[in-house]
């Protein structure tokens, strides 16, 4: 059996006002993606995989049109010359916004529906931020999501998918979609699967799922920072048994209807002030503050220097903050060298709406690349050292301080501009706060703006009924 493998991966916040380019992304090209270790599980399978393109980035703005149109064009053509396939392998995020088009998986997974036809199958992979729409459904046969928020189960995803393709077509088998959309539209740190109600929930799905019947049943959280008519929650099940498909659609879509008020933060939570304050007064460490509104990974720009002025007002000391996106700082770090004060502007150097901090501060580490995108320079402020870098990018790996000389375990305070925290953060914090501070992935969701929202829509609507609805791609007529 002959597979094709494409993905374009990314998620982008509608109000970011900085669009993705082509440096913000890791590519990957024909037999590279075997050899990489997000592609390697699929030498297990007996099929012959034809690998094309694969474009990941973490979290900002719009991807830019030309890029998009250039990297979907040059899928297609791959998958042509690969032409005759029985199935297609798409990896992707799911919450891509390209500049000016609305449903950017829907136009590309349409795209490649186009040139394989109606015979061949195509399975996805999804983050469970992603958003789903009609027109995503009826182009796909196999669908699967992550079940964790953090997400330690993208690689498990990623092979259901794909053992579920292998699956269909050694047998036979043509599974479909059903999906059932809820009104419901929450960050995902009001989401995560490491607290009450998700835990419980998102548990559940391996339930629901019946070898004779169901293959896999899905929920999508959904990704609250685009700002167009797709973006919801909802259940999608994989199948060939629709009455059993209907049903579980249904219970999971009214399930997560009835808790929706149990969603709540699984941290303390407050302002940028109150969090620095409750922070310096804990007497134990390492605390560790989120900076949620200015999240890499979740859409934000990174470059908001807010919590940075807030701490060197109150004289904070034994800070880590990791870091700030400011190219211009850190190339002045570097021209200063090691043991040198600069004074520097920080911040607000990508994101028009926020303040830079003017400061002098001292260089105390410098590290060594050859390529300028990658430079990251630790300067000290007071008791505060801050790590610069010339990308957004986020601290979420313990490696990810060690490597610039710095232990977030011996800190007092650590600073991330993170949402829920990573895996190897979690555990250090004593305690964890987050901050509820401003930036293009603001938690406090009700106060966005939502020009594109068509129906009545919870948290941003309260006084509205629900039933379930469930709906199927048009392959399982």
């Amino acid at each position: 059996m002959r597979i094709a493998v494409a993905g374009l991966h990314t998620e982008c916040s509608t109000y970011n006002p900085v669009l993705a380019r082509e440096a913000d992304f890791r590519v990957l090209r024909g037999p590279s993606m075997l050899k990489d270790g997000y592609f390697d599980f699929l030498t297990h399978f007996p099929a012959e995989f034809i690998t094309i393109l694969h474009a990941r980035a973490i979290a900002g703005g719009p991807v830019e049109r030309g890029i998009y149109a250039r990297w979907k064009a040059e899928i297609l053509d791959g998958i042509r010359a690969a032409l005759p396939l029985d199935g297609v392998y798409l990896a992707l995020h799911g919450a891509m916004f390209v500049e000016g088009l609305f449903d950017a998986e829907g136009d590309f997974i349409a795209a490649v529906r186009d040139v394989v036809g109606p015979e061949v199958l195509i399975a996805a992979s999804y983050d469970l931020h992603g958003n789903i729409s009609q027109r995503i459904v009826d182009n796909l046969d196999i669908f699967s999501t992550y079940r964790t928020a953090p997400h330690i189960d993208v690689p498990d995803t990623m092979r259901r998918a794909v053992t579920m393709l292998v699956r269909a077509l050694r047998t036979g088998q043509r599974p479909v979609l059903a999906w059932a959309p809820v009104p419901v539209l929450l960050p995902g740190e009001r989401t995560s699967t490491q607290d009450e109600p998700a835990r419980s929930f998102y548990a559940q799905l391996h339930d629901a799922e019946d070898p004779g019947g169901i293959w896999d049943a899905s929920f999508q959280v959904g990704y609250v920072w685009a700002d167009e008519p797709r973006a919801t929650a909802c259940a999608v099940i994989t199948g060939t048994n629709k009455a059993a498909m209907a049903e579980a659609a249904r219970r999971l879509a009214q399930d997560y209807w009835d808790i929706r008020e149990g969603f709540v933060f699984g941290t303390k939570v407050g302002s940028i002030e109150d969090c620095v304050g409750w922070a310096m007064a804990a007497g134990i460490g390492p605390v560790v503050l989120a900076e949620s509104g200015d999240n890499p990974t979740g859409g934000g720009v990174g470059d908001r220097a807010e919590v940075l002025a807030e701490l060197i007002a109150r004289k904070a000391q034994g800070v880590v903050f990791a870091g700030i996106a400011d190219r211009a700082a850190t190339e002045a770090a570097y021209a200063a060298g090691v043991g040198q004060v600069v004074s520097l502007s920080i911040g607000a150097s990508l994101d028009p709406s926020s303040k830079p901090v003017r400061a002098d501060a001292e260089v105390v580490f410098l590290l060594e690349t050859d390529n300028g995108l990658l430079r990251e320079a630790v300067v000290r402020i007071g008791g505060v050292d801050l790590v610069l870098t010339a990308r957004r990018r986020p601290f979420h790996n313990m490696a990810d301080f060690t490597r610039l000389g710095l232990d977030p375990r011996t800190a007092d305070i650590v600073v991330v501009k993170s949402g829920y925290l990573s895996p190897d953060l979690g555990p250090i914090a004593n305690p964890s706060l987050m901050a509820l501070s401003p930036g293009v992935v603001d938690q406090f969701v009700e106060r966005l703006e939502r020009k594109h929202k068509s129906k009545p829509q919870y948290p941003f609507d309260t006084d509205f009924a629900f039933t379930p609805d469930v709906r199927w791609s048009k392959r399982a007529k």
